[in-house]
């Protein structure tokens, strides 16, 4: 079977920070220079994210891409583009080397992101109720979410 990924959109103070679900490894990476530019506030990420990679080897002799990996997610333009992500454990990692004053309220996140995931596994109806509340946020009808669950059942 081939590796399942689904990518999905998570929101830290109302901020969208991209993540992917592995469904083969059953594990989140989260986009890194999404994760940098919540931390920093920064205007430039890519480039705050350079320049820790140089850091971290430099003073750590850590090489950052024992923990990234690279997958296609959607740009700000709409394109997929290939992304550096780390799993939540890498995450926590690279936030230890950012200086912040939201790195315990993004723990704290992503201890949630991680157990929202466990939740799933032993009540699949969670996610049916996140998807029904992520459409209606969208501002869709009840007839297009009825809709588009009829649809999903049907090719599944």
């Amino acid at each position: 079977m081939k590796n399942e990924l689904k990518v999905v959109e998570k929101v830290f103070e109302d901020r969208q920070i991209r993540t992917i679900w592995n469904n083969d490894e059953e594990r989140f990476y989260i986009s890194v220079v999404d994760m940098i530019e919540v931390l920093t506030d920064s205007t430039e990420p890519r480039k705050y994210w350079n320049w820790l990679k140089n850091k971290l080897l430099k003073e750590e002799q850590f090489e950052t891409s024992s923990i990234t990996r690279q997958f296609k997610l959607p740009a700000k333009d709409g394109k997929k583009r290939m992304t550096d992500v780390v799993d939540i454990e890498g995450m926590f990692r690279l936030i230890e080397s950012i200086p912040s004053k939201k790195v315990e309220p993004i723990k704290l996140w992503l201890a949630r992101l991680g157990k929202e995931r466990i939740d799933e596994e032993y009540d699949p109806e969670i996610t049916i109720n996140r998807a029904l509340d992520e459409y209606k946020r969208k501002g869709y009808s009840e007839e297009w979410i009825n809709q588009r669950l009829k649809s999903i059942d049907d090719r599944k």
